[in-house]
């Protein structure tokens, strides 16, 4: 099973992408994860990257992201297939993975476009609380700390992340729109993509995703 997850920022395709991978037992591959490890550690793929503001929504170019992801995609956890969130985000880049995917003889399972309202994404942003010492990520409304304000592990003073400021988020969901978006008439030509309703509580979201995925599966034989 090869699956794509598109969606604005803060729809949710992480937190369904994570028991996605666990249901059907295949990895996850995020491109911001791969990109924050990457400067995290400093290596060379890191370094190349350090010149992009990811952080204010900007992307990294396509080779880079391309090179990064035909690596990952080649270890052995991918065996079986993989999630792949945040990658492609242009045509240029689904292009590409078409041809890397036949090139292996392989095929997208589906294409998932979880899709909400500016409004609740940009309060879902707005009231995320992360930990700075052990990166515990908590939500003022959702999912809130014991004690407010401060992290249930460690005690620690809970921040905001500059990029949860509902300027920056908007302006991230402005750039989704104009790059990204396009990527649903590109999926539909082939009849990949699916529309998934993410407004509702994670767990309704989740049920809704396997019933399809699983009647995907046993069109598919």
């Amino acid at each position: 099973m090869i699956l794509v997850l598109l969606g604005p920022p803060g729809v949710g395709k992480g937190t369904q992408g994570a028991r996605i991978a666990i249901h059907y037992a295949i990895p996850t591959i995020s491109t911001g994860a791969i990109f924050r490890d990457a400067l995290n550690r400093g290596t060379e793929l890191g370094r190349s990257i350090q010149r992009y503001r990811i952080d204010k929504g900007e992307y990294v170019p396509d080779e880079i992201v391309l090179g990064a992801v035909m690596k990952r995609t080649l270890e052995p956890d991918c065996s079986s297939g993989y999630l792949l969130d945040g990658f492609p985000r242009t045509i240029p880049q689904a292009e590409s993975l078409d041809t890397m995917l036949k090139a292996r003889n392989l095929t997208l399972t589906a294409v998932l476009e979880f899709q909400a309202r500016v409004e609740l994404i940009v309060e879902r942003f707005s009231g995320r609380r992360v930990c700075p010492r052990d990166g515990s990520t908590y939500h003022i409304v959702t999912q809130p700390p014991l004690q407010p304000g401060l992290c249930d592990i460690c005690h620690s003073l809970l921040e905001r992340r500059p990029d949860d400021a509902p300027e920056i988020v908007r302006r991230r969901l402005e750039v989704y729109a104009e790059k990204t978006a396009p990527l649903a008439a590109y999926y539909k030509k082939s009849n990949l993509h699916h529309i998934i309703d993410a407004e509702p509580e994670p767990e309704t979201v989740f049920s809704n995703v396997i019933i399809l995925l699983n009647a995907l599966r046993k069109d598919k034989g």
